[in-house]
């Protein structure tokens, strides 16, 4: 599972652990851009809750044919780790944590980066405004080392 703010190189991280450990890269972002854009309006927390739900599952079929899954979404807060660990050891898989963390400049310098990108069409992702970035912001929960099975620091 990577942690980590919205647009901390989590996607780009996902890619390099998918050909090192022979993985599938199962993205709620990926899920929802392609079947509602980028207009998902106020049902978005609900689709992305489904989505994840729906991710969850399906990652234990995948887990159980001999396939590691990644699992690419922010795990933002402590409740949302919590019950990962939880749900996996209940069905007795094995699950790591992997946290990316970097500075609030380079946060700021990689958002910047990513808008323009979606801006001008080279990638299929949400633009985030000033105003997401602060809900996003306030919406994460740096876990503490105990946490994390990974720490990276980019």
């Amino acid at each position: 599972m990577t942690c980590g703010k919205i647009c901390v190189g989590k996607s780009t991280y996902s890619k390099a652990l998918k050909d090192k450990h022979n993985a599938v890269i199962l993205s709620v972002d990926e899920i929802t851009l392609a079947l509602f854009g980028r207009d998902a309006g106020e049902n978005h927390d609900l689709y992305v809750e489904r989505a994840e739900k729906y991710l969850f599952e399906k990652s234990v079929e995948i887990v159980k044919t001999g396939i590691n899954v990644i699992l690419d979404w922010g795990f933002w807060q402590k409740r949302e780790r919590d019950f990962a660990r939880e749900f996996y050891k209940s069905k007795g898989i094995e699950c790591e944590i992997h946290y990316i963390d970097i500075s609030d400049e380079e946060w700021k310098r990689r958002l910047e980066k990513r808008n323009n990108a979606v801006l001008s069409g080279e990638c299929n992702a949400y633009y985030v405004d000033e105003g997401l970035a602060k809900k996003f912001e306030g919406l994460f929960e740096k876990p503490d080392k105990s946490e994390a099975d990974l720490w990276l620091e980019a």
